[in-house]
């Protein structure tokens, strides 16, 4: 079967003192070609682990991952991440940065050059392609980051909160960016976020995650991603059904976030 599945995934952190933490339980999901989800939860229901556990990073205690047919074992190049910061190569340009993965499977320039140029073009990074990183604002590293996993060719791309750390009008940019490479692209992508209206912007798919043991609370499918690609965020956030389900998903994490809060209060 072509695609991703997550296959009844749980995962266990065994502590120290012999306690565990049950960090998912159950998680299932299928995602075709060329989809966008996004994952919106309160902290702690697991949404970086499963990302994580999708990447090959962490093994999960049950359950499996399947990519294209194939068990998923550890790291490739198939999947293809995007961190909260751009874990960038301080001491490489732009350019450097960007076509790491190809020079270090062997490629010549002649191989990935004209690719690689590519990428810096939509990326707007073509006229900052011999600055060092640190010469950069951070959504401009960024925009590296996100380009440096495109060169790579990844049939999939996890982002955890890559634009997090942006101010209203840099993220505004980035996500349209990212609307319009996942629809250029038409790569898989898994989108990690804590904002309610990110999620809702970015993702075709939602899935609203239930706090510890994370599992899979409501998904949604919606409309915006598709309306955002070339066009104003900012309109597709008065379109119908846009202002209603985000206060539904508001109040619906509200609701975990106090029950979370209960909980230690009843600890202490």
């Amino acid at each position: 079967m072509s695609g991703l599945s997550i296959e009844n995934i749980s995962m266990r952190f065994d502590l120290p003192n012999g306690k565990s933490v049950q960090a998912l339980k159950n998680v299932s999901l299928h995602l075709n070609e060329g989809e966008l989800l996004s994952v919106l939860g309160p902290s702690g229901c697991g949404k970086t682990t499963l990302l994580n556990i999708v990447a090959g990073f962490l093994a999960p205690t049950e359950g499996r991952v399947v990519m294209n047919g194939h068990a998923v074992t550890g790291p490739d190049a198939e999947r293809g991440m995007v961190f909260q910061q751009g874990a960038l190569f301080e001491w490489m340009n732009v350019r450097e940065n960007v076509s790491f993965g190809p020079r270090m499977r062997g490629q010549r320039e002649r191989t990935w050059g004209s690719h690689v140029d590519h990428l810096l073009d939509v990326t707007g990074l073509r006229d900052f392609k011999d600055k060092a990183i640190f010469e950069l604002s951070g959504g401009m590293q960024q925009r590296v980051a996100l380009a440096r996993c495109l060169a790579n060719d990844p049939d999939v791309i996890l982002m955890d909160e890559p634009l997090g750390a942006l101010d209203a009008l840099t993220r505004e940019k980035m996500q349209g960016l990212v609307l319009k490479l996942w629809k250029e692209t038409g790569k898989t992508i898994i989108l990690i976020t804590h904002s309610v209206e990110e999620a809702l912007l970015l993702g075709e798919r939602l899935l609203v995650m239930a706090p510890r043991p994370g599992r899979i609370h409501k998904e949604y499918r919606l409309p915006f991603a598709e309306m955002g690609v070339g066009g104003d965020l900012r309109r597709v956030k008065k379109a119908d059904g846009y202002a209603s389900t985000r206060e539904e998903i508001l109040a619906m994490i509200w609701d975990m976030e106090e029950e979370i809060m209960g909980r230690v209060e009843q600890v202490q």
